[in-house]
């Protein structure tokens, strides 16, 4: 997948994680890179259960916002 796509893909990815989670908005920026760690992160943690989340698209989104969504989780424990 290339640089533009991974951009858009960690963009619509961190906002939706975002929405879910009700946290602030840090900006655009903050949202593409939670995005694509979070892809990283879902990605992994897929593996290791045995799915394959990143089938186009729309599963790369699903799995980015399912680890942005876990990163925000983490990061709200670690921070209190």
């Amino acid at each position: 997948m290339g640089w533009i796509a991974s951009l858009i893909i960690g963009g619509i990815a961190g906002w939706l994680a975002g929405l879910i989670m009700k946290s602030k908005s840090e900006g655009v920026v903050w949202n593409i890179l939670l995005g694509i760690v979070g892809g990283f992160a879902g990605g992994w943690l897929f593996s290791l259960v045995g799915l394959s989340g990143s089938s186009g698209w729309i599963g790369s989104i699903i799995t980015a916002t399912i680890g942005a969504v876990i990163l925000i989780y983490v990061f709200r424990k670690i921070s209190k």
